[in-house]
């Protein structure tokens, strides 16, 4: 039945691929609770990661720049709900946020795209890869150390546009997003997960809100995929236990099925000289002991200097 006033208001990015994940939350929440799409409001909102695009987002502070304006929007009462990729949140939340459900998990996957080969160990030797993830850079590293990489910034049309203009030979994206824009025939190739391990979140969408806000969190739990969401929840506190940033290439990826949970997480030095990966497996309702374990884990196997700004 339609609403004449507006149920909710959604904060999120500009961009288009942030603007398409906040209307598949919107109506996924319209279907669920009986409302016309148009009952939802979504409010496009300018971070700091999307005016600052001078130099690499480590320089600037990390990737929280991509949801401190929306955060602060969320806690002044502007909007109800935040709807983040979730790999671009920052470790800990500010105090009185949560997120309090996701949908159901993207292929999580990275495409590797170029004109020039294949595959990324098609291609010729001293060619460029642009890439503004440290954790992709450092997997790239790793693999082909005879590569040049470069930082390559801006959202997925930019980039793709950089990349045919000859900015670079390839270029790495989220599969998730690709799909999510209708753009996954621009991938070359697929990077399997157990080449190429995915960010911490990698895609998922998180939605965030208050904590104490029991109306609006009630209303999201109606499109909560219990998976994924327990999936994030272990990433999230490998991360935290590893201080997690920018600064530092981390991968990490759960799986569940049933109620078994597996993980496995990377940590690398950014120029891939130096890796450390751990594994464990258990009940997906000790996800979150199981990832802090697997964090404890890779910082016993990494010397002191491991983590240090490089």
């Amino acid at each position: 039945m339609a609403q004449s006033s507006i149920m909710l208001r959604i904060g999120t990015r500009g961009s288009p691929l942030a603007l398409a994940q906040a209307r598949a939350v919107r109506d996924r929440l319209a279907a669920a609770h009986g409302w016309a799409p148009d009952a939802i409001d979504i409010k496009a909102i300018r971070t700091s990661g999307d005016r600052i695009q001078d130099r690499p987002l480590a320089d600037a502070g990390g990737k929280g720049l991509f949801t401190k304006e929306i955060e602060q929007a969320l806690l002044d009462g502007a909007i109800e709900l935040a709807v983040h990729s979730a790999k671009d949140m920052s470790t800990a939340l500010p105090d009185g946020l949560v997120i309090a459900s996701c949908l159901e998990r993207e292929d999580v996957r990275d495409a590797f795209i170029s004109r020039k080969a294949g595959d990324l160990s098609g291609l010729p030797g001293g060619s460029v890869v642009g890439t503004s993830a440290l954790r992709r850079q450092a997997q790239v590293r790793r693999l082909r150390p005879d590569l040049a990489v470069v930082n390559f910034r801006g959202n997925v049309e930019t980039r793709l546009r950089k990349l045919e203009q000859g900015a670079a030979d390839a270029t790495l994206l989220a599969l998730a997003g690709l799909k999510r824009l209708g753009l996954a025939r621009a991938a070359t190739a697929i990077l399997s997960v157990e080449e190429f391990l995915p960010a911490v979140g990698q895609g998922a969408i998180a939605i965030e809100t208050r904590a104490a806000d029991t109306r609006v969190r009630d209303l999201v739990t109606a499109v909560d995929h219990g998976e994924t969401s327990a999936a994030l929840t272990a990433e999230r506190a490998f991360l935290a236990v590893l201080d997690g940033s920018c600064r530092t290439p981390i991968a990490g990826h759960a799986t569940i099925a049933a109620q078994a949970l597996q993980f496995r997480g990377l940590i690398l030095r950014p120029d891939g000289s130096e890796a450390h990966e751990t594994a464990c497996a258990g009940s997906r309702d000790d996800a979150a002991a199981l990832g802090a374990e697997a964090g404890r884990e890779l910082k016993r196997l990494a010397p002191p200097d491991f983590f240090l700004a490089g």
